[in-house]
């Protein structure tokens, strides 16, 4: 069993929807997945989103909090936010 929280009406998730251009967002730090623009009442019914976000959940327990988002800032620097190996992993384990 994954350990996480959720945070409706975030302003990281807010800051993430702005700079991704979507209307609805949920980004994970460390345990928390954020959300903007959905309750979690529709987020938890979103099984696949929900199996993406821990996902990341999971990666950042595999890497450590810090390394995981150097990590993931290199991924998305070198290949971009779509092609980034911890993007790829999670949308696999949505089902996407």
């Amino acid at each position: 069993m994954i350990d996480y929280f959720i945070k409706e009406n975030s302003w990281i998730a807010k800051l993430a929807a702005f700079k991704l251009r979507s209307k609805q967002v949920a980004i994970v730090i460390g345990k928390t997945i954020h959300l903007h623009n959905t309750s979690k009442q529709d987020f938890l019914k979103d099984e696949k989103w929900v199996k993406h976000e821990l996902c990341h959940v999971r990666q950042f327990q595999q890497n450590g909090y810090v390394i995981f988002i150097l990590k993931y800032l290199w991924e998305s620097i070198k290949h971009g936010y779509f092609n980034n190996k911890y993007e790829v992993e999670a949308r696999e384990a949505g089902g996407s």
